[in-house]
């Protein structure tokens, strides 16, 4: 039995540049030779370059979608990014200045003038690979492997989600990882309704349970 990914749900978000940065020297799975990374619009795809010469052209291999998006970033006291204000206290005096694209902007006012303390802010572009496996990661060629790919990443992240049950060989198996680390997680098996319907799960004859 080949290794596939059953269930897959994402909300991972990484800096666009931190995407471009990890695919730079990544390290692929034996069946991948290499990924291509395209944009059309707000759309970023990577797609799987199969390592086997025997798979045909116009096989669709593995790839990973993402929608890209903005979103504005300040500068806090320590020099670094942050996706809220830093806290000017009580009263949140101050003002914010946009470090490309503008922004808004806001100072204090009162019976005395104050001294306006400026707070740097810029627009990051994001990388979201969120919803379910069809939308996360598409085609069945290469698509373990290309999973692989999708929790190496995920470990980088530091925002988000990536939860999912694959069969490796002939055990189930279950991924968690959650801001960048990996937690324990355990398959659960349910009845589904829809199967019940026609005289329930066949518990006896049922591959994925030993």
């Amino acid at each position: 039995m080949n290794s596939r990914v059953f269930r897959l749900h994402s909300t991972l978000e990484l800096p666009l540049e931190d995407v471009h940065s990890f695919f730079e020297d990544p390290d692929l799975p034996v069946e991948i030779a290499d990924v291509e990374i395209t944009r059309r619009n707000n759309t970023l795809i990577i797609s799987s370059v199969a390592t086997e010469e025997n798979i045909s052209k116009y096989t669709p291999t593995a790839q990973l979608k993402a929608s890209v998006t903005e979103n504005r970033v300040y500068e806090n006291e320590d020099g670094e990014w942050q996706e809220t204000p830093p806290d000017d206290g009580p009263g949140g005096g101050g003002s914010v200045a946009s470090g490309s694209g503008g922004g808004p902007s806001w100072s204090s006012l009162g019976g005395e003038q104050e001294a306006e303390q400026e707070v740097r802010s810029k627009l990051i572009e994001y990388a979201c690979f969120k919803g379910d496996r069809e939308t996360v990661l598409q085609n069945t060629e290469l698509q373990y492997p290309m999973f692989e790919v999708l929790c190496n990443l995920a470990r980088t992240s530091d925002k988000g989600s990536l939860e999912a049950v694959t069969a490796v060989g002939e055990d189930l198996e279950a991924v968690r990882i959650v801001d960048g680390e990996d937690r324990a997680a355990r398959v659960k098996v349910v009845e589904d309704p829809r199967e019940s319907d026609n005289g329930g799960v066949d518990w006896r004859d049922n591959k994925f349970i030993n």
